[in-house]
Parts: C-alpha cells; structure tokens; sequence
C-alpha cells in the first residue's frame, strides 16, 4: 500500500449525480485553477493527481484559461503518464476566455464553443471530456446560438454534458427555455463561488433551479482562497497565496484590511475555536465539510500545491456526519450573513416555457 493510501480507503467516496443527469462524481475533486500547470508543474503535479486518484478522487476540473492553457497540458500529461484508464476518470474543462487576441478567440460564439472544444481536447490529449462549461455567459451572443453549439460538441461525441460556470439564474432558466423549445440538451449544473462568506446565489438565487431542474452545483473558492483556513487570523504569513503578488489576489489583501475584512477573520477565529474544541479538526476541514453538506452541492473542488493538501482537505469525509443541527446552528450564529428568501416581486417563477 503506497502512502498515499495509508489514511482514507478510496471505497469512502461518496458520489452523487451532477444534477439532473446520470453522471456520478465524487463528493470531492480536484481543481486545477492556479495551481496545476501555474504555481505546480512536471512530477508534483503528477503526485497531487495520484493522491487524489488513489484515495477516491477521480474527477479533475480545469479550464482553457488556466495557466494559459498549461493546466489542460499538464493534467493530460499526468493521466497518461500515469496510465489511468480513461473511462476511470472524470475530466471536466471550461471555454469562454479564449488564449488569444483575435475578435473570435473567446466568448460563446458558435465558433470558439467548437474550436475552443477542439483545441482544449488536444492539450488535454483526450478525445472527450465528460463535461464542458460555459465558462461564463456571453450576453453578445443569441442564446440560441450558445444552446446549439454545446449540443453540437456533445453530438460530436466531444463532451458527455454541458454546464455553466457563473452563470445568472436569469441566464440559466433562459438556456433551459431554448433547449425545451428546441428538443435540445440543457446545462446539468453551475459551477459557483460557494462558501461560508459567499452564499447568495447556492444558497438563494438558484433554489428555484434546484427544485426545477433539478440542477446540481461543483462548488469553488470553498475556503474564500484561504481565509477559511485560518491562517490569516494574525496577518498574512510569508509564502501564503496572499503573500504572493504574482497571484493575482492583491483585491483580496486590500479587502482584509478594510472593517468588513476584519469582521470576517474575527469569524474565523471563532469558527476556528468551534472547529477545534466541539469537531477535533481545523477551520479548514470544516468549511470543505460545511459546503459538502448541502444536498445542491454535487461535488467540492479542491485546490492542492501539494498531496499533503489533498488528504489533510479529506478529513472532510469524517467531519461530515458530526455537522448535526446544533453544530450548524452555532455556526450559523458565528456567520450571521444567512441569505433571505428568495423575492419575485410578487410574481410566481417561470415556468418552464418562461410563462409566470
């Protein structure tokens, strides 16, 4: 048994549908957005994937945009290095922004959807992929046009599914609307920001898609890019993803620093206290196990620099059942910031023919 092996039995791995559609992937996955092919390339990159793999995960998530299309290199190089058969794995990528200037090279025009699929597919060296998403909506573009072309890649046989990644509940409902109208394939999920300080849209705007469509979400950002960690309850440590201006995060620094920055590691710190006293764990493995709990959330994407990351993230799985209702009430007292219910103006939701 390789050590990767030593703390979890891969046969734990919940799974669960991406939303309404018959794919099953792991409660937990792997993301590969600033760190596989960016900050961690060449043999780690192969170790943080064969962790994952070895101990359940087998669902990759990653995007044309990442690293500048680095990360689909480096994670098709991975799985072949690696011999997983393909059919083992579930490898999802996201086409919007494009890697090039020119007017058509981003977006969501029928054009960079198939060129953009193509193009992905050969950095990956694969001849499909399981899912692809919209990265975002592309409002210059017919939504018609958007709908057409993602079934085309799908009737290709170049992806299974296609989904959207931050995406309005507006600008879901209407994809649903056109494929209804058009016996077409509709998105099965919405990859969103999803965590203990970014809760409006899974946990309010998109409830009458949950009951709907039965639409599922692969949650990001889960840890607020490292807040939820706790390792900037007393400023921002040297070599820290904050630390490091080259990420792009300088936002989030500035942010730390206002009196709303400030109430939030105030939280931290006492969801880390709750986490250590009441759950034996880190404020870390309980934020992963807070968002794993909720019944939209088809799977978790972790973030990993390291294979250390990729099992310490999966204590989760233990933390999970110990989320009873009390513990959740304190941390909802801790948080404070629940979403409201979700307001129509006094009108009823569409339909699915987008009638009141």
């Amino acid at each position: 048994m390789s050590q990767a092996q030593v703390e979890f039995d891969p046969k734990n791995m919940p799974f669960r549908r991406l939303g309404s559609s018959g794919l099953r992937v792991p409660l937990f996955s792997l993301g590969g957005w600033l760190t596989l092919g960016g900050t961690i390339i060449g043999d780690p990159v192969k170790d943080i994937i064969k962790t994952a793999f070895e101990n359940g995960i087998n669902m990759v998530d990653t995007a044309e945009a990442y690293a500048k299309g680095q990360s689909e290199m480096e994670i098709g190089r991975v799985v072949k290095e690696l011999g997983i058969r393909r059919s083992d794995l579930v490898i999802t990528t996201k086409l919007f922004w494009g890697l090039r200037t020119g007017p058509n090279d981003g977006g969501l025009s029928r054009k960079h959807i198939i060129e953009g699929t193509q193009e992905a597919l050969a950095r990956l060296q694969m001849d499909y992929v399981d899912v692809i998403f919209a990265h975002r909506c592309d409002v210059t573009v017919p939504m018609e046009e958007i709908v057409r072309a993602f079934n085309f890649v799908i009737e290709k046989g170049w992806a299974f599914y296609w989904a959207t990644s931050e995406w309005s509940a507006r600008e879901i409902e209407e994809a649903h609307h056109v494929a209804s109208r058009l016996n077409l394939i509709a998105p099965i999920a919405e990859q969103c920001e999803h965590n203990m300080f970014h809760r409006e849209k899974a946990e309010k705007e998109y409830i009458p898609l949950y009951k709907k469509y039965g639409l599922g979400t692969t949650a990001f950002s889960v840890l607020a890019s490292g807040i939820l960690t706790g390792k900037y309850n007393d400023g921002i440590p040297p070599g820290t993803r904050l630390s490091k201006p080259e990420n792009g995060l300088d936002y989030m620094v500035k942010a730390l620093n206002t009196p709303e920055g400030e109430a939030k590691i105030h939280k931290v710190r006492q969801l880390t206290k709750l986490a250590q006293e009441e759950l034996q764990t880190t404020p870390a493995v309980l934020a992963l196990a807070w968002v794993a709990r909720n019944p939209n959330t088809s799977t978790v994407i972790l973030g990993a620099s390291r294979p250390e990351q990729v099992l310490e993230n999966l204590k989760a799985l233990a933390v999970l059942p110990r989320l009873t209702e009390n513990i959740m009430a304190k941390i909802e007292d801790i948080l404070d910031n629940k979403p409201g219910p979700l307001s129509t103006n006094g009108r009823p939701p569409l339909d699915k023919f987008g009638r009141q």
